[in-house]
């Protein structure tokens, strides 16, 4: 071995170049995270086809849109879609922050205005915080507006200052526009004609919730999604989205994985369990759109239907060999034709260059779990071997590494817990070999105990049986 422990490996920064021994998938996967097409992975589990599929969402852009769906005043229960990119919100946020005005000082604006939002002393004239009801100064009460009226000013004692003051003023050009100012703490907002404009458009814009936000992960898996999960439904609602008790059907909508999945990677693992929903699926894949509606037909939402959401995803499917049959044939063709089938290799030639990937896997899997030391070149030797027995007793590959690399994955995080539990710096051969063997499945343990799965089923049932005559006999007695 080239090292000591695993610590010392490279571990890739690129998540597709990470995956072991598919070097024909990941060329395949490459291609189509660049071109956008849709790709189904064929082959045993744990072999690594979640990895490509969420390896291939980070060779995506970043996400440039985002999906709201606004109140439709005339018919609620038909929320209008829109969708934005950057430059529109970056729009609205400069156009937002223009209709804020400008805020100044209270020297920055004419004294009667300054009066009239409680910061100037109508009696000596000087500033102050317009939270003091009496001017430092003088001790005159800032709110009366009287000197002699003694019934104006036991009139006006309860006063309080102006929020908002209306005004004009006269510009260059001749013309008069309506000026507005604010107490804004201690300082004043400034809203000219423009930002007045502004706050009037703002005020007729629609309401609108976002559903499929910026900066969202671009990885979505589905796998297993009800139909509900996949596209996408309309909350109930007891009051029917009753205006003045209700909840308005436009809030009421939740996005499905499809829409959530737009301009990213929909990840379905065992496509043939999605069962009759694969018809629904093979819609949002030719249209790249699909409507909101609510699916339980004694809901309030089953009024609701949000029109043309988009759903711009690319699939990346995965399916057992035995399961190929059970995906529907339509949504395979779609997939074909704008797209890839490939079928994953179970192993690998025992060659020097695929023993430096596995090494490098063992390295990967300790880094990921962050919580089990790493292991010595001895120990990485003891898997290797394993993984060639695998290959032999599983594949029946002669001079092979295999592949499944979920079973050896656990090898290695049951190694390092025994490792961690023994104080030990780093995990060691002896630490694998008592892994492996604890580390069988049920079937292997049955067989080793009892010579068979059938001998042991068998002697199960007998011990069943025996059970069940003696608390017959004891009840008959």
């Amino acid at each position: 071995m080239r090292f000591k422990t695993t610590a010392e490996l490279k571990i890739p920064a690129d998540p597709l170049e990470q995956v072991i021994g598919q070097k024909h998938a990941v060329e395949i996967a490459d291609i189509a995270a660049k071109q956008r097409r849709n790709l189904l992975l064929v082959g045993p589990p744990g072999i690594g086809k979640s990895m490509i599929a969420q390896a291939m969402s980070h060779r995506l852009p970043q996400t440039t849109q985002e999906i709201s769906v606004l109140h439709n005043p005339e018919t609620p229960e038909r929320p209008i879609v829109e969708l934005r990119n950057k430059s529109d919100l970056a729009k609205e946020k400069k156009e937002s922050a223009q209709a804020q005005g400008k805020l100044v000082s209270p020297t920055e604006v004419p004294s009667f205005v300054a009066e009239r939002l409680g910061f100037r002393c109508r009696r000596c004239n000087k500033l102050s915080k317009a939270a003091e009801r009496s001017c430092p100064s003088c001790g005159w009460d800032k709110y009366n507006a009287s000197f002699g009226n003694t019934l104006l000013a036991e009139y006006l004692q309860d006063a309080k200052p102006q929020s908002r003051v209306h005004t004009t003023r006269l510009l260059e050009n001749g013309h008069e526009e309506v000026i507005v100012y604010e107490r804004k703490a201690e300082m004043i907002r400034v809203l000219d004609q423009k930002a007045l404009e502004k706050m009037d458009d703002a005020k007729k814009k629609k309401p609108r919730k976002v559903i499929v936000s910026f900066g969202r992960k671009p990885f979505v898996i589905a796998t297993g999604a009800s139909e509900t999960e996949l596209l996408g439904d309309v909350r109930h609602d007891p009051y029917g989205g009753h205006a003045g008790v209700g909840v308005q059907p436009y809030l009421r909508v939740v996005p499905g994985s499809v829409h959530e999945a737009h301009e990213g990677v929909l990840f379905i693992d065992e496509l043939s369990s999605l069962g009759y929903v694969q018809r629904y699926l093979l819609t949002a894949m030719q249209e790249k759109k699909y409507p909101i509606l609510g699916r339980n037909p004694h809901s309030a939402g089953a009024s609701v239907k949000v029109e043309d959401v988009p759903c711009d995803f690319i699939m990346v499917a995965a399916s057992n060999i035995n399961e190929l049959n059970n995906i529907l044939p339509p949504l395979r063709s779609r997939i074909v034709g704008n797209g890839y089938e490939v079928l994953l290799d179970p192993t690998m030639p025992d060659t020097e260059e695929n023993r430096l990937q596995l090494e490098q896997f063992v390295a990967q899997e300790i880094v990921k779990d962050r919580k089990i030391p790493h292991a010595t070149s001895e120990a990485v030797g003891v898997l290797l071997e394993e993984a060639r027995k695998r290959a032999k007793r599983i594949d029946d590959e002669d001079n092979a590494l295999t592949l499944r690399l979920r079973e050896l994955s656990g090898i290695i995080r049951l190694a390092g817990d025994l490792a961690v539990s023994q104080k030990s710096g780093n995990i060691t051969e002896e630490n694998i070999r008592e892994a492996i063997r604890r580390g069988r499945n049920i079937e292997e343990q049955m067989t080793e105990k009892y010579g068979s799965v059938w001998k042991a089923s068998a002697t199960d049932f007998r011990a069943h049986m025996e059970k069940r005559s003696e608390k017959d006999a004891r009840e008959i007695g």
